[in-house]
């Protein structure tokens, strides 16, 4: 994966609904392209959306990459919100992506821009800085807390 000349962090999350049905669908939403086709408006999604949408259809390659996709329907009123790439192809993985795999059409759902705890927008980079990072370091799991003023590393083997 190839991020060396593009940047997602400071990109803001969204709260996801359905336009249906104005089901919650995620709350960790980001307005992306298309990567085979940047004329495409889309949002999209790291993490599955849990209890909000399911697999509807066969898997389906689309006719501009070879990334193998099967559609996702809001489990509320089953429209067909988006859709999974279930394995993504070589040359979307080498291209700038930022790793999410759950896509939602432009013209099923809608954004709702998401706060953080002080009323800011909230945007990955901040996250980021908040959260806690796990990973593997040979044997070891390293997990990291990243914070502003100091950096503390723990090491535990598994």
């Amino acid at each position: 994966m190839s991020t060396s000349t593009c940047s997602f962090k400071d990109r803001c999350v969204s709260i996801l609904c359905c336009k249906f049905c104005k089901q919650v669908l995620s709350s960790r939403g980001m307005k992306a392209v298309l990567l085979a086709d940047t004329e495409i408006d889309l949002f999209s999604t790291d993490i599955p959306p849990t209890n909000a949408v399911d697999f509807i259809g066969r898997c389906y390659f689309t006719e501009i990459c070879k990334c193998k996709l099967k559609d996702i329907a809001c489990l509320k009123c089953g429209n067909i919100v988006g859709y999974h790439v279930i394995v993504p192809c070589c040359s979307c993985l080498l291209s700038c992506n930022n790793g999410h795999f759950w896509m939602f059409h432009s013209q099923a759902v809608y954004d709702i821009n998401r706060l953080d705890s002080t009323g800011h927008l909230f945007s990955l980079s901040i996250h980021f800085a908040q959260q806690i990072k796990l990973t593997f370091s040979g044997i070891f799991l390293v997990e990291t807390k990243v914070d502003r003023t100091n950096l503390k590393n723990s090491t535990i083997q598994v």
